[in-house]
Formats: structure tokens, C-alpha cells, sequence
């Protein structure tokens, strides 16, 4: 079962990019944007992600793994974080292309923010002291604020594609955490998140998916907005 993780990231990434050259999608386009704006979250969640792996706060099931390691972390660690983004992010501009109306109003938008700003700052009160909760939780306040104050038309569009992502995004993390396997691929130490699960996966995961995705699309369209606008010539004339 070595290559169940690396079978996970495959699978997630396979039809999604399959579909990019579609040409009602062509998310292919996108990649200048993509590629980046990945990079620049990783440049953050891998750290992130060594840190707390050193530190017993979350590990990895080596039955699972090709035994491939760049760095401290498994190779499938390291796919992990570009197979999930492009397989999100691609659904993300799917819908934008063929359904634009699948958005939330400026209302709905709000009210969601401020209950899920809550909920996070409560939990960052009482649950300071645990590492996976605060890193977790303190980082989504902080980029829900931004997001929210300076570019809310991003989260209009991002926040019911997301909820929609939360099915395939719960399947997956349920092999990664041991729901239809006889192990965990990764595993956690509960003394450092509320010990919380949704089947067998951390309430945590969902508000990292949220963060981490968020990331990507934000960026993505900031690096969209700086790209000068090309002019019709012939409609010019």
C-alpha cells in the first residue's frame, strides 16, 4: 500500500487537468497564475508543514509512502500541495465560466464572515495553547480579514464553490485519515487541536483547506488584475 498517498494526489489532479484544455475552460491559461500564486502558499505552508512534523504535532504513516523524502517531508507531502490547489482551483474558474451566477451576495458573504470570525476567535481564546488550533485558526482571521476589507468580491465567488469542495475534499482527507483503510496515512496528535472530527478528519483540516486554497485564488487574481489589458485593434479603429 505504499502508493496509496501518491495514488491520492494523482487521482485528485487527473481529471481536473484533463478538463483544463476544454475550451469552454482553458484553464491552461491559467497556469502563469496558478504556478505562482501556489508557490508563494507553500512558501508558507511547507515551513509550516516541517515544523509541526518535527515537532510530533502531525506525522506520516511511512506503509503508505514510497519512502521518497525532499527535505523532511514525503514527496506525496510535497504533491499534496500543488494536486489539491490546481484540483480546487480549477473547479473554482469552472464554475465562474459556466455558472456565474453561483455566487454569494454581499449580505450572505457577511454573514458568514462574521459567524466564521467568531467561531475562530472563541477558539483562539479558549484554545490558545494548542498549536494546530492557533497556527490554524489564527492564520484564517487574519486572511478572511484581508480578504474581506480589501477584495470581498473574491469570497462573493470563492465561498460556495468552496462548500461545494467540501464533499470530495472530506472523501479524500477520509483515506488520508484512516476512514476506509485499516491505518491512517497521516496521522495527529490530538493534545494539539480541539480533538474534534468530522469521520476520522480533524474539524482543523477544513479551515486549513479554506486558508490554503484561498491563498492560491486570491493571488491568482491579484496577479490577473496586473496583467495590462489588451486592446482590439480593429475595434479601436
Amino acid at each position: 500500500m505504499w502508493h496509496l498517498y501518491f495514488l491520492l494526489n494523482i487521482a485528485t489532479l487527473s481529471i481536473p487537468f484533463i478538463f483544463s484544455f476544454h475550451p469552454k475552460l482553458k484553464f491552461y491559461k491559467l497556469w502563469k497564475y496558478f504556478f505562482p500564486a501556489t508557490f508563494i502558499m507553500m512558501a508558507f505552508f511547507i515551513p509550516w508543514d516541517i515544523i509541526f512534523t518535527l515537532n510530533g504535532f502531525w506525522g506520516f504513516n511511512e506503509t503508505y509512502l514510497s519512502g521518497i523524502k525532499l527535505g523532511t517531508l514525503p514527496v506525496e507531502e510535497w504533491m499534496f500541495f500543488i494536486c489539491i490547489p490546481y484540483a480546487c482551483l480549477f473547479t473554482v474558474y469552472s464554475f465562474k465560466n459556466l455558472v456565474p451566477k453561483f455566487s454569494f451576495s454581499n449580505s450572505t458573504t457577511s454573514i458568514i464572515y462574521y459567524t466564521l470570525q467568531t467561531v475562530l476567535i472563541v477558539a483562539l481564546i479558549y484554545f490558545y495553547d494548542r498549536w494546530y488550533t492557533a497556527v490554524n485558526f489564527g492564520y484564517a482571521v487574519v486572511l478572511l480579514a484581508i480578504v474581506y476589507n480589501y477584495k470581498r468580491e473574491a469570497l462573493n465567488t470563492f465561498l460556495p464553490v468552496f462548500l461545494v469542495l467540501l464533499i470530495p475534499f472530506f472523501i479524500v482527507n477520509g483515506f488520508l485519515t484512516g476512514s476506509w483503510i485499516e491505518n491512517q496515512v497521516v496521522w495527529y496528535n490530538d493534545a494539539e487541536n480541539l480533538g474534534i472530527r468530522i469521520g476520522t478528519v480533524p474539524i482543523e483540516d477544513s479551515i486549513y483547506a479554506l486558508t490554503m486554497l484561498l491563498t492560491v485564488y486570491v493571488l491568482m487574481e491579484k496577479f490577473k488584475e496586473s496583467q495590462p489589458v489588451k486592446v482590439d485593434k480593429a475595434r479601436k479603429k
